[in-house]
């Protein structure tokens, strides 16, 4: 046995090997390089063309990953590994993975419905699985709220698709509902006609539809009365604050007294 030969072919074997490496992490590198910049050049065009932020988000999302795992496809067959062997493997294993992630398959499909019917989009002010905020972002298998104290939630989107979801931001108002508990000595005719002066004064308050103050119900204090202002959507919550304010308000300068709760007892002589 020539120990000489076998040490050539060795290091030829060994070089040939590394070259192999270095040219497929070089590959790797530029087609990692190429993927970005073809996403910041799809980017720019959708947003030249007015996409939706929430479809160009989920876009971006499913053909990173596609592209990315042609990449590796394509490193594997230029190490030499036969590539067709590899997509059946990666089948198989597709199915297995499917099987055993079958939830994250529903809430990838569920992403696709949200896409498809756009009960909301990115942006919008929304309650859905129990939780309050604005979609931050509509991904591949989970979406992002921020919600009102700046907390970022993510939420499987298959429990959002399978739950109740409200829109607020999809009207161009909303009507703030308050209560203003009366006193039983005061006149609720007063208290309405004072009520309706002060709330046309409240900045970001709609004239149509007319704000609605009436007697909602009957307590042992005395009526309630239900104030309700109409505002647009970017001032719910100032429209909110102030109507307390004018309540408040409107009660201390009419004079009304705080309302209590009046019983009356009857006695009956033995």
């Amino acid at each position: 046995m020539d120990i000489n030969l076998l040490l050539t072919n060795a290091s030829s074997i060994v070089v040939a090997v590394g070259l192999q490496l270095v040219g497929a992490i070089l590959l790797w590198i530029v087609g990692r390089w190429l993927i970005k910049f073809g996403m910041s050049l799809l980017t720019r065009a959708f947003k030249r063309s007015n996409i939706d932020a929430t479809l160009l988000v989920y876009i971006k999302s499913t053909l990173g990953v596609l592209l990315n795992i042609v990449l590796i496809v394509a490193i594997l067959g230029f190490l030499g590994i036969e590539t067709s062997s590899f997509a059946a493997l990666l089948a198989a294993a597709g199915i297995a993975i499917g099987a055993a992630w079958s939830g994250l398959l529903a809430h990838f499909a569920a992403g696709a419905f949200l896409i498809i019917f756009r009960p909301f989009q990115v942006g919008d002010f929304i309650t859905a699985a129990g939780v309050t905020g604005t979609v931050d972002e509509i991904g591949l298998f989970v979406t992002s709220i921020n919600t009102m104290d700046n907390v970022k939630t993510i939420i499987g989107n298959n429990a959002i698709f399978a739950d109740t979801i409200q829109n607020f931001t999809a009207n161009p108002h909303r009507r703030v509902e308050l209560v203003a508990q009366l006193d039983n000595t005061v006149d609720p005719k007063v208290a309405i006609a004072a009520l309706q002066q002060r709330l046309s004064q409240i900045p970001n308050v709609l004239t149509e539809p007319v704000p609605e103050v009436d007697i909602l119900e009957f307590t042992l204090a005395g009526p309630v009365l239900s104030v309700r202002p109409y505002c647009h959507n970017d001032h719910y919550w100032q429209v909110y604050f102030d109507t307390n304010k004018v309540i408040s308000e409107a009660g201390s300068a009419a004079g009304f007294p705080a309302p209590t709760q009046h019983y009356a007892i009857h006695t009956q002589a033995a």
